[in-house]
Formats: C-alpha cells, sequence, structure tokens
C-alpha cells in the first residue's frame, strides 16, 4: 500500500509521493474487491422495473425500501429460469456482483430467481388473475358445452404418471371410447409452453386428416405444491385454454387444487379420475335409459292407438247400422231408375213427332253443317299446331343432345389430342433417351473392348517380345519351357519381336548324322 504524507501539498507537488491510478486501473481493482468479497449472494427484495429488449438478455431492478440495486440475466441464463421476474414480485435471488466500469455502478448478475414463500405466489397469482378476468377470459358466455358422447377424447399429460392409467381405466370402465395423448411436462419450467403447445395443437388438427381431430381436451395433473402446479398458472396456458376451439376440461391436482386454467375451461374436474366421469356417460346406465326410453315410447304408441280405436268405436254405436242409412236413398234410387227409361223413351217419340211436323230447312241444315265443318277446321288447326307443338320439343331436345354431343366429341377429341402428343413428345423423349442410351452402352462397350485390346497387347507375346525376352521353340513349333526339354532336342528356334526366328544348338545335344547339302557360299551365323 501506497504511503501518504498528511503535511504534502494537494497540488502534486514533488513531495507527493501518492500513486496516481488510471481511470482502468481503479475500475479494475474496484471489480476485483467486490467479486471477490461477494462472490456469491442471496438477495431478498422486491422486483422494481423490469426491461426485455430485443437482445434476449433481461434487466430488472431489486429493490426495498432504502436501495436499489441493478441486476441483469443473460440470455442464456434467462431461458432457463424457473421463475420470470414481474414487476412487484417479492422474489429471492441468487448470483454474484460485479461492476460495469461503463458507467461506474455496480450490479448483480443473477442467474436463478425463486418467490420469496407462498405469500409472495398467492399475490402475484391473485393479480395476474384480476388482469386476465378484467379481458374477460374467465367469463361464462364464453364456456362451451361438453358433447355428451365423445368419438375422441385429446388427453394433455406426463405419459408416465398414474394420472393417465386411471384416466384410460376410468373411460373403460365407463364408455370405452379413442383417447389421443400428447405427453407433456407438468412441472418445471418446460411445463407451461409444453401444455399451451399441445392445447393449439390439437386445435390445429383436421377434421379429414390421418389423426383425428378430438371432441374434448382433458387437461390433468396429479397433486402438488402451489410451485408444483405453478405452470399451470401461466398466462400462455390461460390464453391457450381459452382460446380453444374444443371443449375443454381442466383436471390439475386434488379437489382443494385451484390453478388459473381452472377459470379459463369449459369445465373444471376435482381430479382426473372426475374428469374421466365427466367426460363419458356410463354404457350400461345409458342402455339401461335407451331400453326404459323405448319401452316407454311403446307404451305411448300402444295408448295412441287405443284411444283412437275406443273413440272411434263409440262413434259408431251413435250412429247406428249403415244400412239403415243408404235404405231410404237406395230405394228412391230404384224408384227414379224405373221411370226413366219410359221418360226417355217418351221424349224421344216427341221429338221425333215434331222433326216429321216440322221437316228442317236446307239452308238451316246447310248452315248447322257450316258451323260444324267451321270447327271441324279449327279443331284441325289446333291439332296441327299441337301437333307441330309437339314435334318441336323433342326437335330442340334431340338438338340441344346433338349440341352437347358435339361439344363431348370435341372435348374428347381434344382430350384424345392432347395425349397423342403427349405420347408423342414421351415416343420422342423415350427414342432420344434410347438412342443417347444405345450410344452410350456402345461406347462403354468400345472403351471395354479397347481396355481388353491394350491388356491383350501388353500380355501377349509380341509386348513380351519387345522387352527382350524370347520363346524357345522346336524345329515342329512346340514351345519349350523347361530345361531338360532344350537339351533333348537336337536343334532350338529362339523367336525375337517381329517375328524373327533364328536357329540354335544346345549345349551338350546329341549329334544327328549331317545331311549333305549342295555347296553354298560361306556365311557366318551369330549365337
Amino acid at each position: 500500500m501506497d504511503l501518504i504524507d498528511d503535511d504534502a501539498p494537494d497540488d502534486g507537488a514533488a513531495g507527493n509521493n501518492a500513486h496516481a491510478f488510471t481511470v482502468s486501473e481503479l475500475s479494475g481493482a474496484l471489480k476485483r474487491s467486490i467479486e471477490d468479497q461477494f462472490g456469491r449472494v442471496r438477495v431478498r427484495a422486491e422486483v422494481g422495473r423490469v426491461s426485455r429488449p430485443g437482445s434476449g438478455h433481461l434487466y430488472f431492478d431489486l429493490k426495498d425500501d432504502r436501495a436499489v440495486l441493478a441486476a441483469v440475466t443473460w440470455k442464456g441464463q434467462a431461458a432457463r429460469l424457473i421463475q420470470t421476474p414481474e414487476e412487484g414480485m417479492e422474489v429471492i435471488a441468487t448470483g454474484r456482483l460485479t461492476t460495469f466500469p461503463g458507467q461506474s455502478k455496480y450490479q448483480m448478475i443473477v442467474d436463478q430467481i425463486e418467490p420469496a414463500g407462498q405469500g409472495a405466489l398467492m399475490a402475484m397469482l391473485e393479480k395476474r388473475r384480476r388482469a386476465l378476468a378484467a379481458e374477460g377470459l374467465f367469463d361464462q358466455d364464453r364456456k362451451r358445452a361438453l358433447p355428451f358422447l365423445p368419438r375422441v377424447i385429446g388427453v394433455v399429460t406426463s405419459p408416465s404418471g398414474a394420472v393417465i392409467r386411471d384416466i384410460l381405466h376410468r373411460l373403460r370402465e365407463r364408455f370405452p371410447t379413442r383417447v389421443l395423448i400428447w405427453p407433456v411436462a407438468v412441472q418445471g419450467k418446460d411445463c407451461a409452453p409444453q401444455v399451451a403447445a399441445a392445447i393449439r395443437g390439437f386445435n390445429a388438427l383436421g377434421d379429414d386428416g390421418p389423426v383425428p381431430r378430438p371432441d374434448l381436451i382433458i387437461v390433468a395433473r396429479g397433486g402438488g405444491s402451489l410451485e408444483d402446479l405453478w405452470g399451470f398458472n401461466e398466462e400462455i396456458v390461460v390464453r391457450a385454454a381459452a382460446d380453444s376451439a374444443i371443449p375443454l376440461i381442466s383436471a390439475v391436482g386434488h379437489e382443494t387444487d385451484t390453478t388459473l386454467i381452472d377459470f379459463a375451461s369449459d369445465r373444471r374436474a376435482p381430479t382426473p379420475t372426475a374428469a374421466a366421469e365427466i367426460a363419458v356417460p356410463v354404457r350400461a346406465e345409458l342402455a339401461a335409459r335407451m331400453a326404459e326410453a323405448g319401452a316407454r315410447m311403446a307404451r305411448a304408441n300402444a295408448h295412441g292407438l287405443q284411444r283412437p280405436r275406443q273413440r272411434l268405436r263409440d262413434l259408431a254405436r251413435a250412429m247406428g247400422r249403415p244400412s239403415a242409412l243408404t235404405e231410404g236413398p237406395r230405394q228412391r234410387l230404384d224408384l227414379w231408375g224405373a221411370r226413366l227409361d219410359p221418360a226417355l223413351r217418351q221424349s224421344l217419340h216427341r221429338r221425333r213427332d215434331r222433326l216429321a211436323a216440322r221437316p228442317m230447312p236446307a239452308a238451316t241444315l246447310r248452315q248447322f253443317t257450316a258451323a260444324k265443318r267451321h270447327g271441324l277446321d279449327r279443331a284441325a288447326t289446333r291439332l296441327d299446331v299441337a301437333r307441330s307443338r309437339r314435334l318441336e320439343r323433342p326437335r330442340d331436345r334431340l338438338t340441344q343432345l346433338q349440341e352437347r354431343l358435339d361439344s363431348s366429341l370435341k372435348r374428347v377429341e381434344a382430350v384424345a389430342r392432347s395425349a397423342t402428343r403427349q405420347q408423342r413428345a414421351r415416343l420422342v423423349e423415350l427414342d432420344g433417351r434410347l438412342g443417347a442410351g444405345l450410344r452410350r452402352a456402345l461406347s462403354q462397350r468400345g472403351d471395354a473392348l479397347t481396355r481388353l485390346d491394350r491388356m491383350r497387347q501388353s500380355l501377349g507375346p509380341d509386348e513380351t517380345l519387345r522387352r527382350g525376352f524370347v520363346i524357345v521353340r522346336t524345329p515342329d513349333g512346340r514351345v519349350v519351357t523347361a530345361p531338360e526339354a532344350a537339351q533333348q532336342s537336337p536343334r532350338l528356334e529362339l523367336q525375337f519381336a517381329g517375328d524373327r526366328r533364328i536357329p540354335v544348338r544346345p549345349e551338350g545335344a546329341p549329334d544327328k548324322p549331317k545331311r549333305r547339302k549342295p555347296a553354298a557360299p560361306e556365311q557366318k551365323t551369330l549365337i
């Protein structure tokens, strides 16, 4: 530590030996001192101003009635916080103290936040409940009626707990139906986003998709502490339940547990088992009710038929015999029938006598005939018009059918022409591909043949001879491959490159009588 003389002047005289720090040195020394002294601290305070910039970091204040401490949670740590800080919440923050030299202030790097007791959680829960209720998310007119007999039930819960087994067991006992399970975490920081995603996922399913859309959703979890059930109090879960177009039953915790999803759901069940009982009726009771309703309907039908039948019998007795009602009119009819034939004959005789006494003039007869002929002509004209009209309708119908047939033929021809063009184009394409494939195959076969020919040449005797080797043959052309065979042959023949051959005689070969040859010029042969 530097010693400072109190009697030395303060104006930087030569006698002042105090060390002059730079700003960075002083800031660094303060930073190290604070971080060494307060490496890991827990602070109980009320959350003040909360800021969430686009960078993902979380800035907020921790305060009490006399001081304010700036706090920051970095982006990676903010995503792992169990409890997100909200203004007015009383929390216990855990982290380390450090300084921010850019603004000459100290701050706390927070990596863990927990509510400061159940009272703070309840206060925050009540505040959130009032805010969501003010938006109308808990209104009764928003709640939908549950289906009487759902075909598919979607269950949002943990697949490994006892809750799903209780629900399936109760559904199997009451009324077996199809169940879709959406596995989620039912506590912890992943609970709220997964439950909200499951509710929205069930609502996003289509009616005609490979996975059937549920007619009813059950959000279920077993009992636990307030902290364990806190995920179902999150705003994202409440809004997802309120926005669900599918009726929703909340069955979170035991009968005494209450979460905010219970207010937003269409029906609250005290337990998950009770949710299964609410979802479907008892099949045996339903069958009994149906049988009872069928019996009552049969009795009502029988009673409804019996009363009109009895009323008809009573009316029939009051009316008397039917024959008594028709005897008088039948007698009168017979009387008038007997008098009708003589009256007609008498009328005919009178008219015949009147016509004989006053014969009809010829003019009247011609006029009558002309009138009848005119009426006949009009009837014939009307008949011709009716016949032409009757023929016009089939003709128009035939014309329409002809037009439809022509248009159909044109469409068929167009389709056939288009198909022909497509097939022709396909044929041209296949012909091109076939030609290209044939040329490629020929090229590959040619290349393979060339490689084989090169291999044949490289491995053949000619190339071997060109590299300085020779082939030893007997006079009759057989190739000699062993020294014993060479010694047994009196003469040998060496074949060089270019099919040049030289006769030789091996050492130790047996002598044969020489044939006398005609004299020839003397030649020297190098062996």
